[in-house]
């Protein structure tokens, strides 16, 4: 079957001679932001932000001008910059607002799958419109040129030794200043650091608890921990059975007795939250509080019991709990 005129319109546009140098250079910005994304190095390297943030702030926004106005006469270089910002402001945010009333919501992975479609197609719909534009028409962006004026007017010839060095200084301080921003964004100031620790009931919520239930049937609940310590910590977490009683003449806790009954370990990085489905037996019923302590990397000795390990532990809950008697079997 003969190549039609459309067809042959398609594969000039596409032909590697003729695709836009800008385009391009967005197409590789952004195949390089999605591996600092995800490429188990980079993600823990400033790359990650330094490729990401123009693929939010910029690239969007300059795809999409470049798909509505092909033409070198459309708009001048300052509008083209400052749509391409604006435009980027308010596209995110709409791709964000779609994806929330989707099954797939707010997450990493869609917005990422979400701003390379959307790039990706304005970037076709860019690079055809302009080949259907005769050359010297087209928007180009002009690299050479902008290199050359600009070193010619930081360093005109005949300028004066005093001239070339505050063009270096000028340079220096921009650079600086670029680098500085960088740091900035890359490596924010730490917050407070803190650590998460919370039980759920059955359902995922806070509440629901198992309180009441016979002796000797199992039950569930689940253990939250959340890492804001910015660093890793390897967590202890132990259940133990109290029989406390509370006086309130002298406002003081009496713990009559103590039983440890379980105890496990997770490690978690900084920013990390893990749940963990939690199942538990009270086969006494003299107890009637159960109490969860959380240690970081320092753990009491096992000789240290009761109020006094409470006290010692990093973080604690607690449930008051009433085992009934055990159900008889028929």
């Amino acid at each position: 079957m003969p190549d039609t005129p459309l067809t042959d319109q398609v594969l000039d546009a596409f032909d590697p001679a003729n695709l836009a140098k800008d385009l391009v250079l967005v197409a590789t910005w952004m195949v390089a932001a999605v591996l600092c994304i995800y490429v188990p190095v980079l993600n823990q390297s400033f790359l990650r932000v330094v490729f990401a943030l123009p693929m939010i702030l910029f690239i969007p926004g300059y795809v999409l001008i470049a798909a509505l106005f092909p033409g070198r006469e459309d708009l001048d270089g300052i509008e083209r910059l400052a749509l391409s910002f604006g435009l980027s402001i308010a596209v995110v945010p709409l791709i964000g607002l779609v994806l929330n009333y989707t099954p797939w919501g707010i997450r990493l992975d869609p917005i990422v799958v979400s701003l390379v479609i959307f790039t990706s197609a304005m970037l076709v719909i860019a690079q055809y419109r302009r080949s259907l534009l005769p050359v010297e028409q087209r928007f180009v962006v002009p690299f050479r040129a902008l290199a050359g004026s600009t070193r010619s007017e930081l360093f005109e010839p005949g300028q004066s030794r005093l001239d070339r060095a505050l063009s270096v200084i000028l340079i220096i301080a921009i650079v600086a200043a670029i680098g500085t921003t960088v740091y900035v964004i890359v490596v924010p100031k730490e917050g407070e650091k803190f650590t998460e620790f919370y039980i759920l009931g059955a359902g995922g919520k806070a509440a629901d608890y198992p309180t009441r239930f016979p002796a000797g049937e199992e039950q569930f609940l689940i253990i939250g921990i959340g890492n804001h310590e910015y660093r890793n910590v390897t967590y202890t977490v132990e259940t133990i059975l109290l029989n406390m009683t509370f006086d309130t003449s002298t406002n003081t806790s009496s713990v009559h007795a103590y039983r440890l009954i379980d105890s496990f370990t997770a490690t978690l990085a900084h920013n990390e939250t893990r749940e963990f489905s939690y199942h538990f037996t009270v086969d006494d019923r003299q107890f009637n509080r159960l109490q969860f302590l959380l240690f970081n990397e320092t753990v009491s000795s096992p000789d240290v019991t009761g109020q006094e390990r409470i006290n010692a532990s990093y973080r604690d809950l607690h449930l008051w709990i009433t085992v009934r008697p055990q159900v008889a079997l028929s």
